[in-house]
C-alpha cells in the first residue's frame, strides 16, 4: 500500500503532466491522442486523490 508521502508526491507530479498536455491542446481542432492523453493523466490523478482521502 502507498503511503500518504507518496501518494501526494504522485499527485503533483500528475498535476505537472496535466498542465503540459493541456498546454499541447490547439485551440481548434483538438487531437484525439492528445485528449485520450489528458482524460488518461485526469483518471489517473482522480483515483489518486481518492486514496489519499481514504488514507486520511
Amino acid at each position: 500500500m502507498e503511503n500518504l508521502e507518496n501518494l501526494k508526491k504522485k499527485l503533483e507530479a500528475l498535476e505537472e503532466k496535466i498542465k503540459e498536455t493541456k498546454k499541447r491542446l490547439p485551440a481548434h481542432s483538438v487531437k484525439p491522442p492528445v485528449m485520450m492523453d489528458l482524460l488518461e493523466l485526469e483518471d489517473e490523478y482522480d483515483d489518486v486523490l481518492r486514496k489519499i482521502r481514504e488514507i486520511k
